[in-house]
């Protein structure tokens, strides 16, 4: 097992260090492309709403992506400067309505507890096992059913959590992040306000609600896919392994080349849990590259939708289940 470590420690440093050149190139071709389909939404709002929302299709896109940047300057894999990253952060933290401090704190713990069935509860979907859901009252059986809905987790949830669950504090929270959380939330006022006052406040919402339904659902998506498929593992707290976890209890979301780009290559989401500091535009090449980290069972772009089945942890079998297969 030493030996297995070192290499693959190894081989993952290859890919650690981020290049000035692609970071800066994929902020322009990410966040230049999102204003113009701003403004160019402003003007056929005009003359054809059916046009505008199609264009929200595309800039969702483009905000699904530049929260990607914002996701790696928190891991300190988008540039080698830490105060850079923060910078980066913290802008691109503003475009996706998430506080940078606040948002990295819970990541950081999603990391060192994902597949750990003793750690549930932060930065993670709800999941309960067989046994836990056999125990709940049939009023909290109900609730489990609705909460896991799809309707719930890619709808409903996607925009409390980054619209308004964002603009407020905890308890477990140092005071630096939380007064972080209070700039960013008058940063975004300051912000919205002003540019009600240039469009209009109608225009902005119609332009505004349509491209954080699309971004927020599909980015909640992409998170849920990568933990939540049929052969995923998760282990307890003397069980658990780092090097197992990542590999297998992150999926290999393998995603046509267009959304690929799109996604910031987060579905090879099994080498970034290895490590988080290889920046996106390299998880695909270190996955390719070395087949040690080849040997996981893709979730394909179809087989993705079984995902929406699975709703409980089986420990017997060490897989997820339906509800009918309980």
């Amino acid at each position: 097992m030493k030996e297995s470590r070192r290499e693959w420690m190894e081989i993952v440093l290859r890919y650690n260090s981020p290049s000035p050149t692609l970071s800066w190139w994929q902020i322009i071709n990410s966040v230049g492309p999102y204003i113009i389909l701003w403004i160019a939404m402003v003007f056929t709002i005009r003359f054809s709403y059916l046009l505008t929302l199609l264009l929200s299709v595309f800039a969702a896109g483009f905000l699904v992506r530049i929260f990607i940047i914002f996701h790696d300057c928190g891991h300190g894999s988008f540039f080698k400067s830490k105060r850079l990253s923060t910078i980066v952060g913290i802008v691109t933290g503003l475009i996706t309505f998430t506080p940078y401090h606040k948002w990295h704190y819970e990541h950081k713990i999603h990391h060192q507890t994902v597949g750990n069935l003793e750690k549930r509860g932060v930065g993670d979907v709800m999941t309960l096992t067989v046994e836990e859901y056999r125990k709940l009252t049939p009023f909290r059986k109900f609730y489990y059913r609705v909460y896991r809905s799809p309707v719930v987790l890619f709808l409903i949830a996607p925009i409390i959590i980054f619209v308004i669950a964002n603009r407020f504090t905890n308890k477990n929270m140092t005071l630096k992040e939380k007064v972080y959380v209070y700039l960013t939330n008058l940063a975004l006022a300051v912000c919205i306000a002003g540019l009600m006052m240039v469009i209009g406040w109608k225009t902005y919402l119609m332009i505004q609600i349509p491209i954080l339904i699309i971004g927020c659902g599909h980015g909640v998506w992409l998170f849920y896919v990568q933990h939540q498929f049929r052969h995923v593992v998760w282990a307890k707290t003397d069980e658990w392994d780092y090097k197992t976890v990542a590999l297998k209890g992150s999926s290999l979301f393998k995603l046509p080349s267009l959304l690929n780009w799109f996604t910031g290559n987060i579905g090879f989401h099994h080498i970034h849990h290895l490590s988080p500091l290889i920046p996106n535009y390299n998880l695909k090449r270190c996955h390719y590259e070395n087949p040690i980290f080849q040997d996981v069972i893709p979730v394909t772009f179809f087989s993705a939708f079984e995902s929406l089945l699975l709703r409980l942890w089986d420990e017997e079998r060490q897989m997820l289940v339906k509800f009918s297969e309980v």
